[in-house]
């Protein structure tokens, strides 16, 4: 079968394909339903609100780099720490894992585009305005100020009168809907879009994990949800469930909140562990080792991920029972997690190993997770986290995991695939460069703050005092900031220096295993000009290497699988308007606007209706218009 480069195809009555012009421009990415262009979208943004939170992390190391500093207030550092946790969690490198998933997914399963591109779109659309919504508190009488967690009842008008809580709830409100129906689409498209051939037991670990994620987000975002709106509620119409005075239990929002939160942490780190499982093989030339075993594992973590959440609730006097079996399941919870570990160095032994950029990103992620994960089974053990619980020990266990983990997986990805997603190369020495400082900058951040807490330095301070041994951990700690971040911005250079100068990737510049490599790079907007067929769990390298591979049901080749031709959808308008009009009722809510809420709620009436008529539109490619071809491969 032929596979590879193909030419844009032409229409039904011969003439070569070209979208029409209002599809180009600033119109063509509102209106786009492309997931692609979606998961670059993603990705994008994703990195705008890292810069934001690096900027935000920046200057409360610089107000903690000496004893007694006055760079920023106390009511300005809290804003800053609160929007530094909720960017990177809810804003950054959720959301990067989704854009991974986005782009990648359909590639890799040999689809043509998600399974419902439109709701795809306003995933996208709710995301990014719902975050600049809570941006904009930043101009509009402060930021939130009550943590990432925003216990209450520090969310209660009487400690808290400004519009900073109220930012928080209905912004991550609007972001969450987006995060639901993207899963949604993502667990759909994964079990009814699969290429011919490719089995569950055949489907990419990235993929694999990404299901996991996405019925993780299903089951972890309603409890947050519904405690968010509580908090609206209290404070919007003077409900009662967050108010000690008046019998309410603050300590509920506890509990709904880390039974979101610690599932929270695996829907960030599942995609890292599927984008680590898919360079390890390439870079290593060997098969991923216990491939069954690395599912049934992600599996366990994302079933065990519920049964954790009180482990973050030691100290709020739950009793020695409770605290017991929350640690045993917190200490089982590492088994799954080690045993994924032992397959990726397993599969390293004895491997042909290239240290390119991605790989080397991939083997600082396993140095570092697994120091995260060490730290996290001691915080498992209560009388351990009794002392160093609120503590920088704390902050510099879950930046291990979250940073040294998912972040690193994830740079390693953006290094995996670019050449995919743009036809160019990214400089390995630039790379090899900016990975030696950034590597280097986030050590020295974060590993002296394992001392400091231990010394009993507490988190969320805005100052200290001379005397307590704090002085030298936290001047290491604030001057790592400059060489990561010296780091990060020779990682942006490079990349904006190969979005133009980057030497041409062709369509597989790393040998890779998976479909995502059998297309053009960048692909086409249909993806796959033949429908690709899957004989092996590293379907394309078994095409390459024949006699490498136990590939079977070789009859799926033989049948015509695109003979009534593609159609791709077109452009839509709806999913960004009704975005925009829950957004804009969001604010009418937030001050008390309740005419202009209703409005709104009456124009996502319309708009719903809209989408739900609006015409296929898109347009038509014929099977016979396959032939031309440049550079096909058998």
């Amino acid at each position: 079968m032929a596979i590879g480069r193909q030419a844009a195809p032409a229409v039904s009555d011969g003439t070569i394909f070209k979208r029409p012009t209002w599809t180009r421009g600033i119109g063509s990415w509102i209106t786009t339903i492309d997931h692609k262009r979606l998961g670059i979208l993603y990705i994008l943004s994703s990195f705008l609100f890292m810069g934001l939170a690096s900027v935000e992390a920046f200057i409360i190391r610089l107000q903690l780099m000496a004893p007694n500093q006055q760079l920023v207030s106390p009511d300005a550092f809290n804003q800053l720490f609160t929007m530094h946790g909720v960017t990177m969690v809810f804003l950054a490198i959720m959301p990067l894992g989704t854009g991974l998933a986005n782009y990648f997914v359909p590639l890799l399963i040999g689809a043509r585009d998600l399974a419902f591109p439109r709701l795809n779109a306003f995933g996208y659309w709710v995301y990014i305005l719902g975050g600049l919504f809570i941006y904009s508190s930043f101009f509009l009488g402060g930021a939130p100020d009550v943590g990432w967690f925003a216990y209450a009842p520090l969310t209660s008008l009487s400690n808290n009168p400004g519009p900073g809580t109220d930012f928080y709830m209905l912004g991550l409100t609007i972001t969450g809907i987006g995060t639901l129906v993207t899963a949604m689409n993502l667990i759909v498209t994964i079990i009814s879009m699969r290429a011919p051939g490719m089995t569950m037991m055949r489907m990419p670990v990235f993929v694999w994990m990404m299901l996991i994620t996405s019925f993780l987000i299903i089951f972890a975002f309603p409890p947050l949800t519904i405690a968010m709106v509580q908090v609206i509620f209290d404070r919007t119409f003077g409900t009662l469930f967050y108010v000690p005075e008046a019998g309410g239990l603050p300590i509920l929002w506890q509990h709904l909140f880390w039974i979101f939160g610690h599932p929270e942490v695996y829907i960030i780190i599942l995609p890292a562990f599927g984008v680590i499982s898919e360079i390890i093989p390439t870079f290593s030339r060997k098969p991923l080792f216990g491939y069954p075993v690395m599912i049934l594992s992600g599996i366990f973590i994302g079933f065990m991920g519920f049964a954790v959440w009180a482990h973050h609730m030691f100290t709020t006097g739950l009793g020695p029972v409770a605290n017991t079996a929350f640690s045993l399941t917190s200490f089982v919870i590492g088994i799954p997690t080690g045993v994924k570990v032992f397959n990726w160095v397993g599969t390293m032994w004895g491997g042909a190993i290239r240290f390119t950029v991605p790989m080397l990103y991939s083997i600082a992620f396993l140095f570092m997770f697994v120091l995260g994960g060490i730290t996290g089974i001691m915080l498992a053990m209560p009388p351990f986290d009794a002392q160093a619980h609120d503590s920088y020990f704390v902050v510099a266990h879950f930046h291990y995991v979250m940073g040294g983990g998912a972040l690193f997986a994830f740079f390693a990805a953006v290094y995996y695939w670019f050449p995919k997603m743009t036809g160019k190369m990214i400089s390995e020495r630039i790379g090899k460069i900016a990975f030696a400082f950034f590597f280097v900058g986030f050590n020295m951040i974060f590993m002296p703050q394992h001392f400091v807490g231990l010394l009993g330095m507490p988190r969320r301070v805005q100052t200290y005092d001379e005397g307590f041994g704090f002085e030298i951990w936290n001047l290491i700690s604030s001057s790592g900031t400059f060489v990561m971040g010296f780091g990060m911005i020779l990682i942006l250079l490079s990349v904006i220096w190969a979005f133009k100068n980057g030497a041409p990737a062709g369509n597989d510049p790393w040998d890779g295993r998976t479909l995502e490599w059998t297309t053009t790079s960048p692909p086409a907007h249909y993806n796959f000009a033949v429908q690709p067929v899957a004989l092996d769990r590293d379907a394309f390298w078994a095409q390459k290497h024949p006699e490498l591979a136990h590939a079977d049901d070789p009859a799926l080749y033989d049948h015509d699988y695109d003979a009534g031709g593609i159609h791709m959808p077109g452009q839509s308008w709806y999913p960004f308007l009704m975005s925009l009009f829950i957004v804009i009722g969001a604010y009418g809510i937030l001050y008390q606007n309740f005419v202009l809420a209703a409005l709104m709620g009456v124009l996502v009436t319309f708009t719903t209706y809209g989408w739900a008529f609006e015409g296929v539109g898109g347009y038509h490619v014929h099977p016979d218009e396959h032939e031309s071809q440049e550079g096909a491969t058998d």
